[in-house]
């Protein structure tokens, strides 16, 4: 197979910790050929195919100088998309006007051929903060709006709440208004814009303390392990980017049940990654853009992800 990566710049590869390099390295071990482009790389012309200038690339074995152009060069060729035995979308968020354009060209790219995982038009209809609604029987209270009073409402009644913007990541715009309401007004105003922009409102989950737990589901399948990523410092937020720590477990029965009920739906729809974000007995974020952990869940307890996620990617391509 020759698998092609829609990714990030692979100089900016954390290479102790990123999911896409385990993958592509877990590949690289059973045979099979990398290439990576970035998103920027995809055009398409008017009688042509979606084509993409890429770089095919071997794994090197070391930490820094990580792989090394395989015809020597280090430039890229232009290729047609559809030529790949399968494109894996990797891009991380935002998902922002040009990742939905960049859907757009791999979903042209797919009709041209092309197998892309996750599907483009399932990224699409699965925003992660508001792909929960379709199962919010696993869901906290939850509130989705632009109103101010709609919000003040919301926190007159659960007293102890948690806002976020729609489109942030990695614990980016999250702010915690507890009983007394302190800057609720100014906390909305900075994140609705004067009501012009949603908001997603949760119900404060005090099991955060025991971890934001990071559910992968790979083929509609779980992972028998998850990562609860546990707020430190004082902080609110358990997100490894702004400081939480990791800490591998078993996954719990309610963990289980989540995942068994969302895996096989959203595994259907051509999602053959997803993570699913989990505190205490309750979803609150479903990720599909590019779920991560790949390698603090192997390292800590054994279980081999990528080989799972490689596992299922063969098995699709059929």
């Amino acid at each position: 197979m020759h698998i092609l990566f829609v990714a990030d710049p692979l100089e900016s590869f954390k290479t102790h910790k990123d999911t896409s390099f385990s993958m592509m390295r877990e590949l690289q071990k059973r045979g099979h050929r990398v290439s990576a482009c970035e998103v920027t790389d995809i055009a398409w012309a008017s009688g042509g195919m979606v084509t993409a200038a890429v770089r095919e690339i071997r794994l090197t074995g070391d930490a820094k100088d990580w792989f090394r152009p395989v015809d020597g060069s280090g430039g890229q060729a232009r290729a047609a998309v559809k030529d790949f035995t399968a494109v894996v979308m990797r891009k991380d968020p935002p998902f922002d006007s040009e990742y939905f354009y960049a859907t757009h060209l791999l979903e042209q790219a797919e009709r041209e051929g092309a197998r892309v995982f996750n599907k483009p038009r399932a990224l699409r209809d699965h925003p992660e903060k508001l792909a929960i609604m379709e199962f919010a029987q696993f869901c906290g209270p939850t509130l989705v709006t632009r109103s101010a009073a709609d919000i003040k409402r919301f926190h007159a009644e659960h007293r102890d709440i948690i806002l976020k913007p729609l489109d942030g990541m990695g614990g980016t715009g999250i702010f915690r208004v507890r009983d007394d309401g302190l800057n609720l007004g100014a906390i909305t105003e900075t994140l609705n814009r004067g009501g012009a922009q949603s908001v997603m409102v949760q119900k404060f989950l005090p099991a955060i303390a025991q971890g934001d737990k990071r559910v992968l589901v790979i083929g509609g399948q779980p992972v028998p392990y998850c990562l609860a990523r546990i707020p430190q410092g004082g902080e609110v937020r358990g997100n490894l980017a702004v400081g939480g720590k990791g800490v591998a477990q078993a996954l719990s029965a309610r963990d289980r049940e989540i995942a068994e009920a969302l895996g096989p739906v959203l595994a259907a729809r051509g999602l053959l990654l997803v993570g699913v974000d989990v505190i205490g007995d309750h979803v609150t974020e479903i990720n599909v853009t590019s779920p991560t952990c790949f390698q603090e869940i192997s390292d800590q307890t054994g279980f081999d992800v990528p080989a799972m996620f490689v596992n299922a990617l063969e098995a699709a391509i059929g």
